[in-house]
């Protein structure tokens, strides 16, 4: 049976005991003898989910069962002992008879086409298996709460502690994704610094993945210019554009703009954030930095370079205006309104109210908002990917070419490498520490907002 077969099958299932459990529930409420504690849609859905959840919990963990099962099924039959000793071989004349058995992809190897059938029968042998435990546990589900059906069976509370328990599950969901990344990146960022010493890799000035020394790799993965140049373009150069835009827009609309021009100018501001970084990508690769180098040109700066720190910070920066100021209209219009009218009631003018009075009490939320903007700012990858250089320098020179580690990731994880060497394992380590840093980052922002609103709210 095919998966959508199956899964349609099983909402039938599921649908009549809906039906049938809110007939029979139905019937005990007509004589009116005793008190009905739960309604009948409340049985009807307790049996529907008895009938969906089994099976499908047990297709999840069967999805990712199967294709070793499946795959052992292949080696173990008579056709597999032709195969080459190499992993990777025998890896890839598997992948190629599996595609050639599902009907997909191209086959590049004359022992996939014999190991196809073989294939094809093993996951039918498997696929019929996972169907008829699927319907029985549907079944079996159904039945067992059918039969509970009755007039003393609090099938509200049950159904409401079963909602409970799938958002537990969905939380946990995030929880666990969470965890996998993390761990990921600490196993991968392990392997890596038993190669290369952790010392050499922080502090190191010397980025060339392309040529690594196998008896002296840290010499060539020395990442300080890439977290340089990350703080540069993401900290610096786009938070000296974001910061005063955003915060004046903030005042502005928040003080200052008519309700009128707020209801339109506000939403027109965020658009900013829903805007694809890949167009903001091109934007700084094809309008921005030509322009930038031409004005280092014309400045006299003989090196000014089409992939400048500066270009790529420019419009990074005016991606992240939205964040700023959204987070520091939300803290100013927070403070309370009595803190503000004392000072204008006292002859203060709204400009020295905002400068001496609004500002100082949102000063904390503002400063909570800019961090989280810094670490979006630090965590960008298509808008370096197109702007910025691959070269790694340390350098002040806003339009000399630099790179990040964003981009570097991207260089790194591009095009075919082997996970087993230094050079491709670095991606991760530098995944870990962008991971470390935002997240520390986040950390503080909350911690500041927690006080400020402790103190207003």
């Amino acid at each position: 049976m095919t998966t959508t077969g199956l899964l349609f099958t099983i909402v039938g299932l599921a649908l009549i005991g809906w039906l049938s459990a809110r007939m029979r529930a139905a019937a005990f409420r007509r004589p009116a003898i005793q008190r009905f504690g739960s309604l009948p849609v409340h049985h009807a859905w307790v049996v529907a989910l008895w009938v969906l959840g089994p099976p499908l919990t047990f297709l999840v963990i069967w999805s990712l069962t199967s294709p070793a099962l499946v795959t052992d099924r292949v080696l173990a039959s008579p056709l597999a002992a032709a195969l080459p000793a190499s992993a990777f071989e025998r890896a890839s004349i598997l992948s190629d008879a599996r595609a050639l058995a599902q009907g997909s992809g191209g086959v590049f190897h004359p022992a996939a086409v014999r190991l196809a059938p073989a294939y094809a029968a093993a996951q039918r042998h498997y696929d019929w298996l996972a169907s008829a435990a699927a319907l029985i546990l549907a079944l079996a589900g159904g039945v067992f709460a059918f039969v509970r059906v009755s007039p003393a069976f609090s099938a509200r509370w049950r159904l409401e502690n079963g909602v409970v328990l799938l958002l537990l599950a969905a939380a946990l969901v995030a929880i666990l994704t969470t965890a996998g990344i993390v761990g990921s990146l600490l196993y991968e960022a392990a392997r890596f610094f038993a190669m290369v010493p952790a010392i050499d890799f922080l502090t190191g000035t010397r980025w060339s993945p392309q040529v690594i020394d196998p008896a002296d790799p840290g010499a060539s993965l020395g990442a300080l210019p890439l977290f340089w140049g990350t703080f540069f373009i993401g900290a610096i150069i786009a938070m000296a554009v974001a910061l005063p835009l955003g915060l004046m827009s903030a005042i502005y609309l928040g003080q200052y703009a008519r309700p009128r021009t707020r209801a339109w100018a506000k939403p027109a501001l965020e658009v900013l954030a829903g805007i694809p970084t890949v167009v903001y990508g091109y934007f700084a690769a094809l309008s921005v930095a030509p322009r930038v180098r031409d004005l280092g040109l014309f400045l006299g700066i003989a090196d000014a370079s089409s992939e400048s720190a500066l270009a790529a910070g420019l419009v990074m920066g005016i991606m992240i205006v939205p964040f700023v100021s959204s987070t520091a209209d939300d803290a100013l219009r927070a403070v309370p309104a009595e803190m503000r009218d004392g000072s204008l009631a006292l002859g203060a003018t709204p400009s020295e109210t905002i400068r001496h009075v609004l500002i100082p009490a949102a000063l904390p939320g503002i400063a909570g908002g800019v961090l989280l903007a810094i670490s979006r700012a630090i965590g960008e990858t298509m808008i370096v990917v197109m702007a910025a250089s691959g070269v790694a320098t340390l350098t002040l020179d806003p339009f000399a070419s630099t790179t990040t580690v964003t981009k570097q990731i991207v260089d790194l994880l591009t095009g075919e490498a082997e996970f087993d060497s230094a050079k491709t394992l670095a991606a991760f380590a530098l995944g870990l520490v962008l991971f470390a840093a935002t997240l520390l980052l986040n950390v503080v922002a909350l911690v500041i907002v927690k006080r400020y609103r402790e103190a207003y709210e």
